[in-house]
């Protein structure tokens, strides 16, 4: 009687999670690499105010609005051809926006990149769970996974300003097309396919889907950049009733979109509470602190995104340590524990000065390093709950849930940011019409018609935005603490990650027979 094979993975399966980091890091990138490319792009496609919101905005909106069903189709047409069909869009569309010749054609090219990218993501994931059957090797892996997205977003502002300075705004697209022609060539030999038998994709359940993400995405913006009005209403309204709708269907169905009973799963449930509150308090504080470095501490964007190096490297080594831990500690114990260290964060956040940029730099590398313990940990628990035959649509929903925390992050703290700002702002007698409301409306606005101000007016919104930022820091910091206590009291009984012991409660094996390679 042959000895049964080892579980845990060898050479292939870390160089295909080698292939499989490029794309989620270009997916970071891809999110603020324009930044810094956005003057040059502006005076050679000369957009409206409109277009360029769109052009900014419309590639993260359509992700989240399509995760779901990518997560799902994936798991019915294989996740590697998915991939592989995903990775060919993604580089067609970034040749198309580096040559759009007008602010309409980028905004579509855009467009096809926020759906194209939306098929990478559960890919990347779901492949991952596929691939490392050793819940600790796995837990590794997605941890390591976790930290790419954020970090090709820190690096985004710094590649795409001096690609755009080297060569011209539309070079910072261009960089996914030996990317897309090396996953191509590399994922048939590396990667395995998964795919499930269930039947066809409901068509009715996608319409929903999109009818419930796609409003509620932009409700969330609308809301951040122009407050509750009635467009914003309507689109809450049409996104609710819509989601209604999706679950009464999924229900129903055999074959569901979205299988509801994953959420009986109490961890399931409950890393999704938490990874969504941390990244509304990660997300909203990012969205603050960038603009606090640039505006308050004056630093150009690229300064800017250098002072963010040392919390990117902090996330790095939660999401790769926090894995290691988990293997003597229970999992939800170690997310708990780094959601209470990333108070320290809150705290220098909330006490900071306009002339505090290194406590606020400290303070957003305790956030970080949380942030990247609740990613690596959270994703993996929700994956692990899943069974493998709906591993792509619960990736798809563990990274809709984090671009939801993300949104709502920046909306609800950027809104009340503005609002304390608003406030404590109050036009100088004598200001034209035309500094007045600029300067009474946010800080960007002030410095923009700062030759028009009186003495110390500056540094009286200055002082005005960052009690705002203190204020946000503090609501957001007594989320964080509840989320801990939450956590602790919902997660602490899974057992440490890959502990044998009778009677535990492990993180479930993606592990299936065979691999149809």
């Amino acid at each position: 009687m042959g000895a049964e094979p080892s579980l845990r993975a060898g050479w292939r399966e870390w160089a295909g999670f080698a292939v499989l980091a490029l794309p989620t890091v270009l997916l970071g990138l891809d999110v603020t690499a324009l930044y810094l490319v956005a003057p040059s792009l502006a005076a050679d496609l000369d957009p409206t105010a409109t277009e360029t919101l769109w052009i900014m905005d419309i590639y993260g909106f359509l992700i989240a609005g399509f995760l779901i069903t990518m997560g799902t189709l994936g798991d019915r047409i294989g996740r590697r051809r998915l991939l592989m069909i995903g990775m060919a869009a993604f580089g067609a569309a970034s040749v198309l926006a580096a040559f759009a010749p007008s602010a309409l054609w980028l905004i579509m090219a855009r467009a096809l990149l926020g759906v194209a990218g939306a098929t990478l993501m559960p890919s990347t994931l779901s492949l991952i769970s596929h691939m490392f059957a050793d819940a600790r090797q796995r837990a590794l892996a997605i941890g390591a996974w976790a930290t790419m997205f954020a970090l090709g977003m820190a690096a985004g502002p710094v590649v795409g300003g001096v690609l755009a300075a080297g060569f011209w705004w539309g070079a910072a697209f261009l960089i996914a097309v030996p990317v897309s022609v090396f996953v191509l060539a590399a994922a048939p030999a590396l990667l395995p396919e998964f795919r499930t038998d269930a039947g066809r994709l409901d068509l009715l359940s996608v319409g929903l889907s999109l009818t419930a993400m796609l409003p509620a995405f932009y409700a969330i913006k609308h809301v951040a950049a122009h407050g509750l009005d009635a467009q914003a209403s309507a689109a809450v309204l049409l996104g609710g009733g819509s989601a209604v709708a999706f679950v009464r269907r999924q229900l129903r169905l055999r074959e569901p979109l979205l299988d509801i009973r994953l959420f009986t799963d109490r961890a399931f449930s409950a890393a999704l509470t938490v990874l969504l509150i941390g990244l509304v308090g990660y997300g909203g504080m990012m969205f603050l602190i960038t603009q606090h470095l640039q505006l308050v501490a004056g630093f150009s964007p690229t300064a800017a995104g250098l002072w963010m190096g040392p919390p990117a490297l902090a996330m790095l080594i939660a999401g790769i340590g926090a894995p290691l831990i988990a293997t003597r500690f229970p999992p939800g114990v170690v997310m708990a524990s780094a959601l209470a260290l990333s108070l320290v964060g809150y705290v220098f956040l909330a006490s900071a000065g306009t002339d505090s940029r290194l406590s606020v730099v400290t303070g957003f590398a305790f956030i970080y390093f949380g942030i990247g313990v609740i990613a690596a940990l959270g994703t993996d628990l929700v994956v692990g709950a899943a069974p493998p035959e709906r591993s792509g649509s619960a990736a798809a929903l563990s990274e809709t849930v984090q671009e939801l925390g993300i949104a709502a992050g920046v909306a609800l703290l950027g809104s009340l940011t503005a609002a304390i700002y608003r406030t404590a702002v109050e036009a100088r007698p004598g200001l034209p019409p035309s500094v007045a409301e600029p300067y009474g409306d946010s800080l960007s606005g002030a410095r923009s018609v700062a030759d028009g101000l009186p003495a110390g007016a500056l540094r009286h919104a200055q002082d005005a935005f960052t009690s705002g930022l203190n204020t946000a820091a503090i609501a957001a910091g007594v989320a964080i603490a509840v989320a801990s206590v939450a956590c602790f009291g919902t997660l602490r009984h899974i057992r440490p990650i890959g502990d044998p012991s009778p009677g535990a409660e492990p993180i479930v094996s993606t592990r299936v027979s065979g691999d149809d390679r």
